[in-house]
């Protein structure tokens, strides 16, 4: 055989490898392209095509009871307080009149178990972490806050500006919130020298009663808690971060498809100074706080 004619099948050869992969990119782009919404990367978020738990509707879950400023008057129907007003307009958003909106209450901690869920999602303060991701899921941030102490005038918290002093206090938190975990593994207070309660009421009446004289929790409730539901109730200061895990949340079943398109809802109600405008309605609160540190 010639050089010139094998030379020559070797082009041909070339070109035939060529063609061939050229028709191999040209059948993937058509398959890729018949998937079509997944293809593009688009979500189809109308209300008839969202998987909800009640045809139609909205089914939101929150706390019993709820605080201001969160909710007020423990009625989360009333669309004041902050996470009322909040769930609304994420609502209004996603396409929901408030008339098709159902709320029901769950304790905090039962909530964050897995197994499937009788509402969409859960609203009263949840903080993700990576051990709850592994059995819910969660949704982008609806607000991010600074946790704070609490406490008592003349407790041996107040005053306090570094953890140490810190340790001088009585303590209680609420079963399974991440303020529980900041006081025993950001604080240092020992696991037996925490008082648990199922919910912040109980916690908050420990303190009335003199049980305990400091918690942790997010500065708007501190601020609704030291002026009206404990006499002599003093913010001691707010607290370092504890590794940025002050986001605030909604809880949704592991794996529910729903969590997507309402974060394109919150994340649009971000993006116009919604959710801005709510907290500085409902939240913002008065007067210089100290930073204790560690």
């Amino acid at each position: 055989m010639s050089s010139r004619l094998t030379k020559l099948l070797s082009l041909l050869f070339a070109l035939g490898l060529v063609a061939a992969a050229c028709g191999s990119d040209a059948d993937e782009t058509v398959d890729a392209g018949t998937d079509g919404e997944e293809a593009s990367g688009e979500l189809d978020c109308s209300v008839d095509n969202l998987d909800l738990f009640a045809d139609g509707g909205l089914t939101i879950a929150t706390g019993e009871p709820v605080f201001p400023p969160w909710m007020l008057d423990d009625d989360p129907t009333s669309g004041e307080g902050f996470e009322s007003a909040a769930a609304y307009a994420l609502a209004e958003e996603m396409g929901f009149p408030p008339d098709s909106i159902t709320w029901v209450r769950t304790d905090f901690d039962v909530a964050i178990a897995p197994g499937d869920k009788d509402y969409d999602f859960n609203m009263q303060q949840y903080t993700p972490t990576d051990e709850r991701d592994e059995i819910v899921d969660f949704s982008a941030s609806y607000y991010d806050v600074q946790r704070s102490v609490l406490t008592v005038e003349g407790s041996p918290t107040d005053g306090a500006t570094t953890f140490a002093d810190l340790a001088a206090g009585s303590w209680g938190a609420t079963i399974g919130t991440t303020d529980l975990d900041y006081i025993e593994n950001n604080i240092g207070i020992p696991a037996g020298d925490i008082a648990v309660f199922d919910t912040q009421a109980d916690v908050v009446a420990a303190m009335v009663a003199g049980q305990i004289d400091s918690t942790v929790v997010g500065l708007p409730t501190a601020f609704y808690l030291s002026a009206v539901e404990l006499d002599g109730g003093v913010i001691a200061g707010v607290l370092p971060a504890g590794d940025g895990d002050e986001a605030m949340a909604l809880l949704f079943t592991e794996g529910n498809p729903l969590r997507d398109c309402v974060d394109v809802a919150l994340n649009s109600l971000r993006d116009a100074g919604a959710l801005d405008a709510l907290a500085g309605e409902w939240l913002q609160g008065g007067g210089d706080i100290p930073t204790i540190t560690e």
